[in-house]
């Protein structure tokens, strides 16, 4: 059911405390506590987890009456925001400042604000408050886009209740291991259940970039998209890191210009449906160096989010089983770590290795806002139903959803489209259940939910299930289509370039183009 907001109760100051420094007000969610220090230059914030009364390390975004960042020294700073372990004390300017804390997307957020005087020395307690735990599920978070100095990690991961990070540490010209020894083991293990790993990878070029995690050492990439554009080819680097055990690669984003080269290859084991394209206060309202969008179709603000969406869907409709997942880019773009973040399913335990094998079986939800944890018919996302020719597979799904942005409604997505639209009153009557699907072909299914936040694309979604009905896959022609027409416009594109090594990049892609025209020919749906 729909997490509900605790009630909000009023805290009674004594007669002193309302002369002397400040009057504290409730925290109902998403709404604002005034603090008004009496004297001048210094605050102590103290975060505190209710109703444990914990301290626990956040994120604070702090800005002063002209609206600017506001950055303490000796705490992790990025963009607009910074995380502190729990309690810290500012040196402030006179004035009056705003503030947001947050920590991940299972407390709510706690918007506030004080006014420094002179000679103020006080400290504040700011409750924070979880509205749902998945990890008592069995949902275990991470970011596949990571960019952090590696000496913060730690406290980020505290700070936004992440479970997994594979930091990156190499990617074309730049490696941090370059006449070092990598670390041995490279896994680091803290608070008993957050894991990060400090050598993940990516290839960012002209074609697009590949994330590349669970190597025993970096690759050695060609420069970035200055310097050598086309060749060698990713494909070059994506069959490398087949070779090691227990590698992992993802498709950072779906609009890259290689993407219907790389998933022809069958090497790729995940693709970033949430990527750095949104973000927590903007949308990115272009496709940088990739397919662009028809904007009349998919207009700004939302148009890159649902062309993201548009893209993996097709995918799927070709009966390419790849799970969605998640990345922020934090320290690349403005997010902070975790804002984009994909949650598996492993219940009780959580180990490193169990977590990405999850992610590939595609045990998964993607978010940046609400959350969900779906069962079809029992099942996890990633389940295949399979029955014979002839048969007809229904599908009931009972679903947790638990919000902090306000969600109208919820949509089951039956083979890239909308089959149902279900009310959030309408799915708190049913109990959680939301209406049954039936197929009578094979084809796919997910469930997902957009916020209604405006500025970017708040999206919540499980990833697919499956049907296979007669052992007969659904291969859309206008799918494949699709992609075929996509790589025929890249070919294109590099005959109208002078490239070295031309016959070379060309040869991997008219692969690919009659990859897609046979999947054209024998598709089996339009």
């Amino acid at each position: 059911m729909t997490s509900q907001p605790p009630s909000c109760t009023r805290f009674a100051p004594t007669w002193w405390s309302v002369f002397s420094w400040a009057v504290f007000w409730a925290v109902c969610p998403n709404t604002t506590r005034t603090l008004q220090a009496a004297r001048e230059g210094r605050v102590t914030l103290r975060a505190v987890e209710q109703p444990s009364g914990q301290v626990i390390p956040v994120r604070m975004h702090l800005r002063d009456r002209r609206g600017r960042p506001v950055r303490p020294p000796r705490v992790p700073f990025w963009h607009d925001h910074f995380v502190f372990n729990g309690e810290l004390t500012l040196e402030l300017k006179p004035g009056r400042y705003q503030f947001e804390m947050e920590r991940g997307p299972e407390y709510r957020t706690l918007r506030g604000e004080f006014t420094i005087s002179r000679n103020s020395g006080d400290t504040h307690d700011l409750e924070m408050r979880r509205f749902v735990d998945m990890k008592k599920e069995g949902w275990w978070s991470g970011d596949l886009h990571v960019q952090r100095n590696l000496k913060d990690v730690e406290l980020l991961m505290r700070a936004e209740d992440l479970h997994i990070a594979p930091v990156i540490s190499w990617w074309n010209e730049n490696n941090l291991w370059k006449d070092r020894d990598v670390p041995d083991p490279p896994l680091v293990r803290f608070d008993n259940h957050r894991y990060f790993r400090p050598l993940a990878g990516k290839d960012a070029r002209q074609a697009g970039t590949l994330l590349f995690f669970n190597l025993s050492q970096p690759l050695e990439l060609p420069g970035s998209r200055a310097r050598f554009p086309e060749f060698p080819t990713p494909l070059t680097y994506l069959q490398s890191a087949r070779n090691f055990p227990h590698a992992h690669v993802d498709i950072e984003k779906p609009f890259w210009w290689d993407v219907p080269l790389w998933i022809t290859t069958g090497r790729v084991d995940s693709i970033g449906l949430l990527n750095n394209h949104m973000g927590r206060r903007t949308q990115i309202p272009n496709e940088a160096w990739g397919k662009p969008r028809d904007k009349l179709l998919y207009p700004n603000p939302h148009g890159n989010g649902r062309w993201s969406q548009h893209i993996y869907y097709q995918i799927l409709n070709c009966g390419l089983r790849i799970p969605p997942s998640a990345g922020s880019a934090s320290g690349v773009s403005p997010n902070p770590l975790g804002y984009n973040r994909v949650y598996v399913y492993c219940g009780k335990q959580l180990t490193w290795r169990r977590w990405w094998d999850g992610l590939r079986a595609g045990r998964v939800i993607v978010t940046n806002g609400p959350l969900l944890r779906p069962r079809v018919n029992g099942q996890l996302p990633g389940h295949i139903f399979q029955a014979t020719a002839g048969e007809t597979v229904r599908l009931q799904t009972s679903l947790k959803l638990s919000l902090r942005d306000k969600v109208d409604y919820l949509e089951v997505v039956k083979n890239g489209k909308v089959e149902h639209e279900v009310r959030l009153d309408q799915y708190a009557r049913s109990g959680g259940r939301l209406p049954e699907l039936e197929f009578h072909e094979s084809g796919w299914m997910l469930i997902r939910a957009v916020s209604n936040y405006g500025p970017s694309y708040r999206l919540g979604s499980s990833g697919p299930y499956y049907v296979e009905i007669g052992k007969r896959p659904r291969i859309s022609r206008q799918a494949a289509q699709f992609f075929l027409d996509w790589v025929q416009q890249r070919i294109a594109n590099l005959e109208s370039k002078e490239l070295e090594n031309a016959a070379a990049i060309l040869s991997h892609q008219q692969q690919a183009e009659r990859f897609w025209q046979t999947f054209v020919d024998q598709a089996t749906a339009p």
